[in-house]
């Protein structure tokens, strides 16, 4: 709406000073011809914002005007839980709101703190998505957001390992990991009426998986005590002792060192940290945890000549034969 992109404006001009058009229209999204008719507007209803020309021109207000419209509507207060995550506020729709709610909070800050809120945001930034890896398009996620937000039932076709799966789900939070989001909830069980609480099990979805979802108009209810940030540690951490079946010994180099908390995340680090006492040539003995045979041998492989498995036999005999056929292909 014109309103808030006027209060916009009026706000950026009263954070940051001087501004000039083509500035003000990228902060906007507008043309730099819609900031000359706001800015005129904004003129024309008592503010007192003046056009400077020249190279060092732009925008500004009358030195030691502050506006006192710095109340936040309930989208913008929805909004601040992400502040720091623009990127996770638009994929949500709250985007707009954060970045109007962001101006305000900097526009009631005394001019102090607001200097050093802005020097923060400046200087320091979240990007939650992983290295080298495109986040998996999730096309329904403001139809499960919907669901999640307003707690309503959330009926859906979901694609899964074993097959593709019809669910009515109960909504109780969704998380964003490494740039994809997932969705925590609850199934409804046999026989629930509506308006219960599912079979209380709570379940991980991979958002991007689901191939319909519909907001159904029965409510849910969400556990009083139920707690997203504990659910999905204490779910981490049991993906990873269900993923990571086996433990591998392995001989490795002082680079093939440096590579595995990157190759293998928090098992690499823990690896590392336990590493034996390099021998004469640098190389150094330490366990791994690893997936199931065919996963752990495609893993190591990555490291290349810069480790040896020492056991157990099967994982040593596995790669052994890898490694075989490929310099058989490659001879």
């Amino acid at each position: 709406m014109r309103a808030d992109r006027l209060l916009a404006l009026l706000l950026l001009l009263q954070n940051r000073g001087r501004m000039s058009a083509p500035e003000l229209a990228a902060e906007l999204e507008v043309s730099v011809r819609t900031v000359y008719r706001d800015a005129e507007a904004l003129a024309a209803s008592g503010v007192p914002v003046y056009a400077e020309r020249g190279p060092a021109g732009g925008f500004r207000l009358l030195d030691g005007y502050r506006t006192r419209l710095t109340g936040l509507t309930e989208g913008e207060a929805d909004s601040l839980a992400l502040a720091g995550m623009p990127g996770a506020a638009a994929d949500l729709g709250l985007g707009a709101e954060l970045a109007t709610a962001q101006l305000k909070l900097a526009a009631a800050l005394p001019a102090g703190l607001g200097e050093r809120s802005r020097r923060i945001q400046e200087r320091f930034h979240l990007d939650a998505a992983a290295w080298f890896r495109t986040a998996d398009p999730a096309p329904l996620l403001d139809v499960v957001a919907d669901a999640v937000w307003r707690q309503r039932v959330l009926r859906a076709h979901y694609r899964r390992w074993g097959g593709d799966v019809r669910r009515e789900l109960h909504p109780l939070g969704l998380v964003l990991k490494a740039g994809n989001w997932y969705l925590v909830a609850s199934v409804a069980s046999v026989g629930v009426a509506s308006g219960g609480s599912g079979d209380g099990d709570a379940r991980t979805y991979r958002v991007s998986r689901f191939l319909s979802a519909t907001v159904a108009e029965e409510p849910c209810d969400r556990p009083d005590d139920f707690d997203l940030a504990a659910y999905w540690e204490e779910a981490s951490r049991g993906l990873e002792a269900r993923v990571l079946r086996g433990t591998a010994r392995l001989r490795v180099s002082p680079a093939g060192l440096r590579l595995l908390p990157a190759m293998f995340g928090a098992a690499g680090v823990r690896a590392a940290d336990g590493a034996g006492v390099p021998d004469a040539d640098g190389w150094a003995q330490m366990d791994l945890d690893v997936e199931e045979l065919p996963v752990a041998v495609s893993d190591i492989l990555r490291l290349g000549l810069e480790a040896e498995v020492l056991g157990p036999p099967d994982l040593r005999a596995e790669v052994a034969r890898s490694v075989t056929g490929l310099a058989q292909r490659y001879a």
